[in-house]
């Protein structure tokens, strides 16, 4: 039997409204499930790749733009990076760390420096071109792709593709990954790094402990937030496409992506006047829920309601009389408590290892987990059993290991079908195959250093 969930995303309706089908209709619905569970690639893909014909030209650099064209790819888009002729994308001279080069590594690419681990995070199955914008071949190369293409990306200061010459037209969607927006606040730099978006949108000011000054996140979240948009602006212009006939202009930047992701804590602000503030890993709202030390390690526990709360401290910490304390009956009160609360839970859990606290939560239904470095991440049951990484072959660099695409469909990953490319390791084929361009024209092209 097929569930509500299962059957609403594939008719696109809510599970509600799925009483309302009559038998008829329902047998149509489990044929078409069946139908959609049947289809599998003879590569082993849990769908065919549905962008397959669909061409984006990249011309962002980084991290925002390179997430959300490599999420393109991943489902099949035909994503044709153009970088600087000389340095590339920016992260490829981000290094170390950087992978081996290997000794079998193409004699054409020797002059290469080693592969950026960064760099190949986030320009899987793309390849790569080398075009000098600031000569006119260069940027009449540009206008040939864009012509042949369905989706144009790219992330300079707004203005500057306008001033060479290659704004929007309505017949390719075209998605802006920027700082600021438009219009750029006037009289300032754009800023060119998640973390100066963190300040100027908040994330760094709730961001480290109450006595200690504003901490950055350890990963690039706004960036890495901003491609998920804008992947799903994309798709939405080419659904849009096939109604109306015409592209769709996209502006989407790190300034907006990062106050939207402020979430409650905007909420907090714009509907009740709360302004925030540092907690550390602690919830401004809830007792207790945030990162405690034990004896050879760190533990997050949540517990999340007074239920929660009191099987935490009968069952894990064996003290039952923490629950009747009246500081502590309730979240309101403990959260009016927290710092006697708080230091009363970590000398508990001081007494033991992580081993052993891990065992006392098993099972009690009270949100818990160990802090884990990324061998440990790594290394995790559950990563190793949903196949997290991928092992391929690297042309210059041997065999390296990826993070899988996150997410499954009918129970498989779609597959890396190119490894991330060295610089330039597709401009002959594009020009010849995709653009019909001679050996000579080519030759010239290069000997001109336009590509």
């Amino acid at each position: 039997m097929i569930s509500q969930l299962r059957l609403s995303a594939i008719l696109g309706k809510r599970p509600g409204r799925l009483a309302k089908v009559g038998r008829t209709a329902l047998w149509q619905i489990r044929y078409r499930w069946n139908e959609a569970e049947s289809v599998d690639d003879e590569d082993g893909r849990g769908m065919p790749p549905p962008l397959k014909g669909i061409r984006v030209v990249d011309l962002t650099r980084v991290l925002a733009g390179p997430t959300s064209t490599m999420l393109l790819a991943d489902l099949g888009a035909d994503v044709i990076k153009i970088e600087e002729v000389s340095r590339g994308d920016d992260t490829r001279s981000w290094i170390p760390p950087h992978a081996p080069i290997s000794e079998a590594v193409p004699p054409s690419t020797l002059h290469l420096p080693p592969e950026s681990a960064y760099f190949m995070a986030v320009n899987r199955n793309k390849r790569s071109i080398t075009v000098n914008l600031k000569k006119p071949e260069g940027l009449e190369i540009v206008r040939d792709l864009i012509r042949k293409a369905d989706v144009l990306v790219e992330n300079f200061v707004p203005g500057k593709l306008e001033e060479m010459g290659l704004g929007w037209v309505d017949s390719v969607n075209m998605y802006a990954v920027q700082d600021m927006g438009r219009p750029a606040l006037i009289g300032r730099t754009p800023a060119t790094t998640s973390s100066l978006k963190a300040c100027e949108a908040g994330l760094m000011h709730i961001t480290g402990e109450p006595d200690r000054p504003p901490c950055k996140v350890g990963v690039a979240v706004t960036d890495i937030s901003t491609g998920l948009y804008a992947h799903g602006s994309i798709l939405a212009a080419l659904l849009s496409r096939q109604q109306t006939g015409k592209g769709v202009w996209i502006d989407c930047n790190l300034f907006e992506t990062q106050i939207a992701g402020l979430a409650n804590i905007a909420s907090n602000y714009l509907i009740a006047g709360v302004e925030a503030s540092r907690h550390g890993t602690a919830h401004p709202s809830i007792v207790p829920y945030q990162v405690f030390p034990c004896k050879n390690g760190f533990l997050m526990i949540g517990a999340g309601n007074d239920k929660q709360f009191a099987i935490f401290a009968s069952k894990v910490l064996n003290r039952p009389d923490l629950v009747n304390d009246a500081r502590f009956a309730t979240n309101t009160s403990r959260v009016a408590h927290r710092k006697v609360l708080v230091e009363t839970i970590t000398d508990l859990l001081m007494e033991h290892d992580r081993e052993f606290w891990l065992e006392k939560f098993q099972g009690q239904g009270v949100p818990f987990g160990p802090i884990n470095n990324l061998q440990q991440t790594f290394e995790h049951p559950q990563a190793v059993a949903r196949g997290i990484t991928k092992e391929i072959d690297h042309p210059r660099s041997g065999k390296i290991k990826l993070v899988a695409p996150a997410v499954s469909y009918n129970g498989k990953r779609m597959p890396i079908e190119r490894p991330p490319p060295w610089l330039s390791q597709h401009t002959d084929e594009v020009l010849r195959d995709d653009l019909g361009y001679s050996k000579e024209r080519i030759d010239q092209l290069r000997e001109a250093k336009v590509i």
